[in-house]
Formats: structure tokens, sequence, C-alpha cells
């Protein structure tokens, strides 16, 4: 019963309540004035005082490298750039015309054309003459005149070279007393004459196993016109092979072949051969550092043989631009009258075979001092053997030299050298020898000789088309032999040399030398003196 009294309210309930929602509608409305927003935050404002004006120029440092740079290994020989292989040659205005005239009614010409491209062929032709006549002595003249043709063929890393030269030499034996002597000028003619040919063959790329090559010949025919005839043959046979980046080896072959004979000669004329050959074998030692050479060199001679040192290196100081330089080595100098001649012009038949063995120990040190400072100094001890000294022809007219031999001297050798360079402005160089002979054996003094000998030179741009240079070469006294066997000394003598070239355009330049300037006429050789004061001048065309 109760039951049934609470399903009847619960329903009675749920029926009005419906009711209610169905007959009843109400609407609500709400009104505000707030609205939400951040909070202002006030701004930190930044200010600073004014910083002080410096005045004062900050210079930071910046350390330029010195323009002198020294390396371990040793330089190949420097050879002209037409027997090069250049594929970057730069063949512009290779052909040129030097030409000039000065006192001493001097004609100058000088002369070079080339032809090729550099890269498959490259042939130089090249030629000059100069001559003077002399003022103030009787057959003081001289004349010199070279010509030469030099040419490379480069195929398949290889390059055939060769040349064909003819030298001409002029000179008289004017060194007589001219107030006894009476001599016309083809009685004292001294015309020398040389014909040489030369030919090769070189690698210019690593060959098969590492091996460079470079043999060559060179035949030349000398003469002293209607006195004397010599014959020179010389076969170089040079092979080196790289072991890898700090060994090498060399071997080097040469045979030195020569034929001397006389014409005319009262009461008999007379002939020699002078033959040498020499293997030089050698092994090169190379690192960052250090570099070595040691060897020998055996040479073959007159039926007797000879072994010299060769062996040489260089010391680089870490990290200071300095090299310690030392070395043993030996020459071995062939006499022949082509090489006598050269040394002294005025020499009379070379009537001696005998050929000079140079022995020398030296040690040294190379640096650069500053940016654009190269030293160099050297202290070495040379022993010589047959060394070849030049005295007057005192039992006749003095006019001429001959040939004394000297068994046996010693050589205190003292020799510095510096070098400034400037960019491409401004080039010094400057050189100074001093040597001490001592201890001969066969003759009293080291007769021709110079114990002090300095050179020096300088070049100067001080505006790009104009260009000042200056030579200058001094030498101390020097001893010859009097008549009656009498020593004397001969006073040293200083030549300087001033010129200028002036640019005018890519073709053509103007250029004046003038030479011994000090007007000092010194005799490098007894009874003979040089030119006083001259100037000569001329223009220089490119094309």
């Amino acid at each position: 019963m109760q039951n049934k009294i609470l399903f009847i309210a619960l329903g009675f309930l749920i029926s009005f309540s419906a009711m209610a929602q169905r007959d009843t509608t109400q609407s609500i409305t709400i009104t505000s004035s707030y609205k939400p927003v951040l909070r202002y935050a006030s701004k930190i404002n930044f200010s600073g005082t004014a910083l002080q004006s410096d005045t004062e120029k900050n210079v930071a440092p910046y350390h330029i490298p010195a323009q002198n740079l020294f390396y371990a290994y040793r330089p190949i020989s420097l050879k002209p750039l037409a027997l090069q292989m250049d594929t970057n040659l730069y063949l512009g205005n290779r052909n040129y015309v030097k030409a000039g005239f000065g006192s001493y009614s001097t004609p100058f010409a000088d002369v070079g054309f080339s032809l090729g491209d550099g890269k498959q062929y490259l042939l130089n032709l090249t030629g000059n003459y100069i001559g003077s006549k002399g003022k103030d002595i009787e057959h003081q003249d001289y004349a010199q005149m070279n010509l030469e043709a030099a040419g490379s063929y480069f195929k398949a890393g290889q390059e055939f070279y060769g040349s064909l030269s003819f030298s001409k030499n002029d000179y008289n034996l004017y060194g007589y007393d001219h107030n006894i002597y009476q001599y016309t000028k083809s009685d004292i003619a001294q015309k020398f004459q040389d014909v040489t040919i030369r030919a090769g063959v070189k690698n210019n790329t690593e060959g098969p196993f590492g091996i460079h090559y470079d043999p060559n010949i060179e035949l030349s025919f000398f003469s002293n016109i209607d006195h004397v005839r010599e014959r020179n043959l010389k076969i170089n046979l040079p092979v080196q092979k790289f072991i890898n980046e700090i060994f090498s080896a060399k071997l080097e072959v040469n045979a030195d072949l020569s034929s001397y004979t006389t014409r005319g000669i009262i009461p008999n004329n007379y002939s020699y051969d002078n033959n040498a050959i020499s293997i030089s074998p050698s092994i090169q030692f190379t690192k960052s550092f250090l570099y070595l050479n040691a060897g020998v060199t055996p040479v073959f001679a007159k039926g007797k043989s000879t072994i010299l040192p060769n062996i040489f290196g260089e010391i680089h100081v870490q990290d200071q631009a300095f090299i310690i330089q030392a070395g043993l080595v030996g020459n071995y100098i062939k006499n022949t009258y082509q090489y006598l001649s050269s040394v002294n012009p005025y020499i009379l038949n070379a009537n001696t075979p005998h050929n000079t063995i140079e022995t020398e120990i030296y040690g040294g040190i190379k640096t650069s001092a500053g940016k654009h400072l190269v030293f160099n100094a050297k202290l070495g001890f040379v022993t010589y053997k047959d060394l070849a000294l030049f005295i007057n022809d005192t039992a006749f007219d003095n006019k001429g030299f001959i040939v004394s031999n000297e068994k046996s001297v010693n050589n205190l050798r003292i020799h510095g050298s510096i070098t400034y360079l400037l960019q491409d402005k401004l080039s010094m160089n400057a050189a100074l020898t001093l040597n001490g002979y001592t201890g001969l054996q066969s003759n009293a003094r080291a007769w021709g000789t110079l114990p002090m000998e300095a050179k020096g030179n300088v070049s100067w741009w001080p505006i790009k088309k104009l260009m000042l240079k200056g030579d200058i070469y001094m030498f101390g006294l020097t001893k010859y032999l009097a008549k009656g066997n009498i020593p004397n000394d001969e006073q040293g003598g200083s030549d300087l040399s001033l010129g200028a070239v002036y640019k005018i355009n890519k073709q053509f330049s103007a250029w004046l030398d003038a030479n011994n300037v000090f007007n000092d006429k010194y005799q490098r050789w007894h009874g003979y003196p040089v030119y006083g004061f001259n100037v000569m001048a001329g223009i220089l065309i490119r094309f």
C-alpha cells in the first residue's frame, strides 16, 4: 500500500515539472563595465656618460717577412733562358738592337733576335761588337766581336739543345818601351779566334726509374792567328737518381781532351796533348734544415791519378734566416792556352802543359739582417799544386807574359759580400776578397795575383722610366818581376763607372755610360795601362 502511494507521488512531481518547463519561459541579461587587462610595466631607461675622445693613434704590430729566402737544397746552375723549357715563357719584345758611340773612337753594337714559340722550339741569335783606339800610347787598340746561335727543341719531355758560337778578340802587345823599340802593328798583333759547337739532350720530366740525365758535348777550335792552334773536346755525362725525398745519387763522367800546336816559332815548333778524364760519384742528403753532398772525384791525366774531395753542406738554423756553410772541395784546372789567354790576354805562347790542382777547406755563414739585407762571409784555406803565374818576358823586350809554374803554394782566402734590395726600386751589391799567398817553393812572389779585390754595383729607379747605375772595381798592389829578376810592386787601381737609361716608350730607350770617372790609368798587368775617362751614349730599340 505504501509502495503504491510512493509511485503516485513521484509521477505527480515529474508531470508537474514537465508542465512548468513547457508553460513558463524567462531570460536573464547580465551587464558589467569590468574588462580584464594586464598591468602596465614601467620601462627601464638606460643612460651612459659620453666617452672621452682618444687622439692617440694605435699602431698594431704587423711584421713583414724578409724578402730574402734561404733553402736547404742546393740550387741548380743557371743557364740562358733560351735553353730552358717554360710553358709560360713571355715571348713579347724578344728582339732588340743596342747601338752607340763614344770616346777613343769607340763604336758599340749589341743585337738579339729570337724565334719560336718556346713550347716546341726556340732559337736565339745574338751578336755584339766593341772596339777602341788609344790616344796616349801607340797601338793601344783593341776590338771584340761575339756571334752566337743557340736553340732548343722540345719533344716528349726531352730537350734537344745546341749552339754555334764565334768570337774574335784583337789586342796588341803595346807594353814595351816605346823609346827603345819600334814595332809595326803586325809585329805585335795578338788576335784570338774561337769557334765552338755545343750539343746535348736532357729530360725535363722525370725519366724511367726517376733518373735525370743531361749528356752533352763541346768542340772548340781556338787559335792565335799565325802562332798557335788548339783543339778542345769536352764530353760530359751526368746522371742523377732521386731515391726518395731525402736521398739522391749523382754520377758525372767528364773527358777533356786538348791538342796544342805552335806555328812560326824559331828555332822549332812544338806540340803536346793535354788530356784529363774524371769520374765524380756523390750522394746528396736533403732535409728541411740540412743539405749535404758527399763524394770524391778521381782525375786521370798524364799517366797520373789524383783523388779530389767533393764534400760540402749547409745547415739552416731553425726559425732564423741563418745558414752555416762548410766544405772540403777540390778542383782540377786545365791550363789550356784558351783558358790562360782569358786570364791574361797579353800572354805569349803557352810552353807549359802543367795543370793546376786546387783544394779548399772552408767555412762560412749566410744570413739576412732585417727585411732587405743579405750578408755572406766565408773563410777558406786553399792549397795549389802547379799554379800558373804570369811574369813579364824580361829576357827580351818585356812586352809579353810567360807562364811561371809554381809547384806548391798556400792561400788564406777571406771573402765577404752584402746585398741590399728594396722592392724593384733599388739594388746594391758589394763584395770583398782578400788573398794571402804563403809557402811558395818555385817563385819568390805570387806574381800577378791580387791580394785584395773589391767590387760593387748599384741600380736605382727614381722614377719608373729612369734607371741610374754605378759600378766600382778596386784591387790592391800586385807583385811583378822587373828586368834583372828584381821584384817590384805595381800600385793598385780603382775604376768607377756611372750610367743612366731612360725609357722613352715601349720600343725606344736612351742610355749613357761614363767609364773610369777617376781617370785612373792603372795597370792590371805591368806595362799595360788602361784608358782614362771616357763616355759612351746610344739608343736601345726593342721590337
